[in-house]
Order: C-alpha cells, then sequence, then structure tokens
C-alpha cells in the first residue's frame, strides 16, 4: 500500500499482524545561524532552513482518531510545527510495544532529525499530507 495521507499510515498500521506503536516528532523549520541572504530569502518563500524538534510522542494506532486529532492534541503544546516525522515499533506476540519500549527509538528519532538523517521516517505536512524532502 502506498502512504499518501496519515490516514493511509493508520490504516496500514491497524492492519499489521502484530500489534504497532507510532512513533512521533513535531518539528518546527527555522533559519540556521549564520544564513546568507539567499537562503534567508529562500526561507521567507517557505523553502529551506533547518528542521529543529519540538515535540515527540508515542501512541498506538487505536489511540489516534485520525490526523486533525493528533494535530489538535500537538497544538495544545502551543509549539509551532511545520512536519511531523513517524515511524512505528512493530510488537510480538500480539502484545504492542509499551510506552517505555519507544523511549530509545523516539530518542534516536530526535537526533536523527537533528542530524538530518531522514531516511527511516515518513515525514507529514499539518494538513496529514505525505512529503518528499530533498
Amino acid at each position: 500500500m502506498t502512504i499518501s495521507t496519515f490516514d493511509d499510515l493508520l490504516a496500514t498500521a491497524r492492519q499489521q499482524r502484530e500489534p504497532q506503536r507510532l512513533l512521533f516528532v513535531f518539528a518546527a523549520a527555522e533559519l540556521p545561524e549564520g544564513s546568507t541572504p539567499e537562503q534567508a530569502a529562500r526561507f521567507e518563500a517557505g523553502q529551506g532552513g533547518a528542521l529543529v524538534p519540538q515535540m515527540c510522542v508515542d501512541k498506538t494506532p487505536e489511540e489516534i482518531a485520525s490526523f486533525a486529532a493528533l494535530a489538535g492534541e500537538a497544538q495544545q503544546f502551543g509549539q509551532a510545527w511545520k512536519l511531523v516525522f513517524v515511524a512505528a515499533l512493530g510488537g510480538s506476540d500480539g502484545i504492542a510495544p509499551s510506552s517505555q519500549d519507544a523511549d530509545a527509538p523516539l530518542q534516536r528519532m530526535v537526533e536523527d532529525i537533528k542530524r538530518g538523517a531522514l531516511g527511516n521516517y515518513i515525514p507529514f505536512n499539518a494538513r496529514g499530507e505525505a512529503v518528499q524532502l530533498g
């Protein structure tokens, strides 16, 4: 199945043989210090910048009603974000990974995003659409 929207992701996660735990890192785009005028102009036009993790959370697919519900929950924390990166942890023997099981992978996600190592994650924009980066 092609994942082009967050709803596609939720449907796919719910259909897996083993229960899943989804990992989310919400990131903002910022203009890095020392940027050139050209980089600043691109940033003002909505392109470029550096991704900066703002907040993270883990949930089972069943804990998420929709992308709108997830985005609304994130908005309650008052942190502006541009993209949310998603990964999944698969369970075993019919048991989903716990939040404690997700702690280390979630921290790795945060560090990966800071370094620009984004290949293992699906980014979604604020409308819940999967986006291609780079």
